[in-house]
């Protein structure tokens, strides 16, 4: 959890691994290549719900075996592309991030009278802290802010981590946006006295279907927006859509230890003795989303795999 947020797990994977391989030496291109298969594969297995991770590692794998199989191509040549495309992945991110901004927030204000201001709902952080930066969800807010049409942000605290209450909170304040937290369980009250105009999160895996998994919590979110009437919406890059997994039933939900429940830094909150279940993420029926936000646009959860086929 020192590396938190999907789009920035696979950066800070990638990277890492292009600050060892830059320490390296390789006698064959060859061994370059299996050393990049075994870390990469490595690195997929530490957080099994971010499909991001797995995503780059795939590509770069396969473009390390492209490069291995090219006998014109020398072994310094070989890992020179293979770090340079890793470090593009920062730049693109960012600019990946900005359109989903831009797409997130015309497809809230379409939904809204004239010039209206829009309050929105945001969970866990999807910032500049859990991205290259700019962010996905964060993002959106962040360009209703930029075009002077967000009245107010309001930020979940995401127990039992606090990602929003540290780190979300942290940037809201940080650029000067118009933002209140709340504890987790007001949601419903917020909702019914508050006007909130859409709910906006990110994603760590999306299935084919749409069935979204995030922040443990975002579930509860979601039945809530859909009570309220309150549109709910997923921002998240293609990287984070599996095409691979049908449903969300298929998504590996990650656990984490019993102390992240149990104490506040050091300090036990909770009766010795007692169990605890601590999943990281929940998953949101497609059937509760109204839109998914990537930088290619606004799509339906329906809509996923026409549009994942033109690409393919």
């Amino acid at each position: 959890m020192q590396v938190r947020g999907a789009p920035a797990i696979a950066i800070v994977g990638c990277l890492s691994l292009a600050v060892e391989l830059q320490r390296e030496n390789f006698e064959t291109k060859r061994q370059l290549r299996q050393d990049i298969e075994g870390k990469l594969n490595f690195l997929v297995s530490s957080r099994p719900t971010a499909v991001n991770m797995k995503i780059a590692a795939e590509e770069l794998i396969a473009l390390s075996n492209k490069l291995s199989e090219d006998e014109s191509i020398e072994l310094e040549t070989m890992k020179s592309r293979f770090l340079q495309t890793i470090e593009a992945m920062l730049e693109k991110d960012i600019h990946d991030n900005k359109s989903i901004g831009d797409f997130g927030a015309r497809e809230i204000l379409s939904g809204v009278s004239g010039d209206s201001l829009v309050r929105i709902l945001t969970h866990c952080n999807t910032g500049s802290l859990a991205t290259a930066g700019y962010g996905t969800a964060l993002g959106v807010i962040r360009k209703l802010h930029e075009l002077k049409r967000l009245e107010h942000c309001y930020c979940t605290e995401t127990r039992p981590y606090n990602q929003g209450a540290r780190l979300t909170a942290y940037e809201l304040v940080h650029d000067k946006i118009p933002a209140t937290l709340i504890v987790d369980s007001m949601v419903a009250a917020l909702m019914k006295h508050r006007n909130v105009s859409a709910v906006v999160v990110g994603a760590d895996r999306v299935a084919s279907n749409g069935d979204t998994a995030n922040k443990i919590g975002t579930y509860q979110i979601a039945v809530l927006a859909k009570f309220h009437g309150v549109p709910f919406y997923v921002a998240a890059p293609f990287t984070s859509i599996d095409m691979k997994i049908v449903s969300g039933d298929h998504i590996v939900i990650e656990e984490r230890p019993d102390h992240e429940m149990t104490h506040v830094g050091e300090h036990r909150i909770a009766a010795k003795g007692i169990t605890c279940w601590n999943p990281a993420f929940d998953v949101t029926p497609a059937s509760l989303i109204a839109g998914i936000i990537t930088e290619k646009g606004v799509f339906r959860p329906h809509e996923l795999v026409k549009q994942f086929g033109q690409d393919t």
